[in-house]
């Protein structure tokens, strides 16, 4: 009886903890979405060299996130990490990431004055728990030269 009562609590949990991670998920995707609405004249290039001949400054912009797994998240990936394969479930998670400290360069280029970043990059870390129970955690560094062009 008492194992069928931890089977049942297990489940629940499992379902609870589902439920909260997409619904965290989607809000901040909705989140997301609407500031690359606003943000979209802020221009973002992976070529080394600018577009634009002129610009009075060139100036450093860096946007850094750091998010966290959730235990459904890390429930699933411990389960098909024996099996091999892809982990469908944390590529939301990058995913969300890398377009986050995107928004949040786009913002700091925006604060600065300017309107095109070019050369950018990715640095990607992965945090581990503090022990092999607890959850981890990913940052995405976003940076590149923001050109601030003549008035």
């Amino acid at each position: 009886m008492l194992d069928l009562l931890n089977i049942i609590l297990f489940c629940c949990l499992a379902t609870v903890g589902y439920v909260a991670g997409r619904f965290a998920e989607q809000r901040h995707y909705r989140f997301i979405r609407s500031r690359e609405r606003e943000l979209a004249d802020v221009l973002v290039f992976a070529s080394r060299f600018p577009v634009l001949p002129h610009a009075d400054k060139q100036v450093l912009v860096a946007g850094s996130v750091v998010i966290s797994e959730d235990y459904f998240k890390r429930m699933v990936s411990g389960l098909q990490s024996l099996f091999g394969g892809r982990l469908k479930s944390y590529e939301s998670l990058v995913d969300r990431a890398r377009r986050e400290a995107v928004l949040r360069m786009k913002e700091e280029a925006r604060a600065q004055g300017a309107r095109m970043i070019f050369n950018v990059k990715f640095q990607t870390f992965s945090i581990p728990g503090k022990n092999r129970n607890s959850g981890g955690a990913v940052e995405v560094l976003a940076y590149g030269t923001g050109l601030v062009r003549p008035a």
